[in-house]
């Protein structure tokens, strides 16, 4: 079975692909992962592609491509794969076509007033990487981190004006690949709203609309 994850930043993407991976036994291939794995390798793609992360981009098509490639010619993947982060453009979608069949692909759709809500109300312990939010998931004492003690921060990630921005730029690149997979009858629209395990199950029945 293989799948591709859609979904806006802070719309709860990579938990909900870890989750998937874990319930059908696939492995989530997640490009910034691979693309950090590489990097910290020292790869042939990995001392390519730096310079391009280095200054903001991902690295074009070719190499992304080659690295997922790759990946998913690996043993752990002989019984399918869950796409996180690729492809990002219709050239990539285009080169995966050549590598294999794409099942399904998820498409998390989320509001934005919700995913702002969301994301500005997340804060993170700067030590000890532990996630919290100011409503949903509150720390025993305001503003302290219970794993290690420390002062929680707000990280610029987290702020609207840049979840703005990154939710617009989401849009922009990703609404062309939406269109692309629907014309192919391969793409489902999936409720984002609702806490982890209501997106989960939403999912989850999704994909099982392919396996019967």
């Amino acid at each position: 079975m293989k799948l591709v994850i859609f979904g806006p930043p802070s719309a709860g993407k990579g938990t909900q692909a870890q989750k998937l991976s874990k319930k059908y036994g696939i492995p989530q291939v997640a490009t910034g992962d691979l693309l950090r794995e590489h990097v910290a390798k020292k790869t042939q793609i990995g001392i390519k592609v730096k310079s391009y992360l280095d200054s903001g981009r991902l690295g074009p098509d070719e190499l992304i491509v080659q690295m997922i490639g790759e990946r998913v010619s690996r043993p752990d993947c002989i019984n399918g794969y869950l796409l996180d982060g690729f492809p990002r453009t219709i050239g990539q979608a285009q080169e995966l076509e050549k590598m294999t069949d794409v099942d399904l692909v998820l498409n998390i759709v989320v509001d934005f007033e919700a995913l702002a809500e969301r994301a500005v109300g997340r804060r993170s312990c700067p030590k000890c990487a532990a996630v919290y939010h100011i409503e949903f998931n509150t720390p025993k004492v305001q503003g302290i981190c219970d794993k290690c003690g420390s002062k929680l921060i707000q990280r610029d990630d987290d702020k609207e004006e840049t979840v703005r921005n990154r939710f617009r730029v989401f849009k922009e690149q990703t609404a062309p690949l939406i269109e692309y997979y629907r014309k192919k009858g391969k793409i489902l629209d999936i409720d984002g709203s609702g806490g982890i395990d209501a997106v989960f199950g939403r999912l989850v029945a999704a994909i099982e609309t392919i396996r019967t």
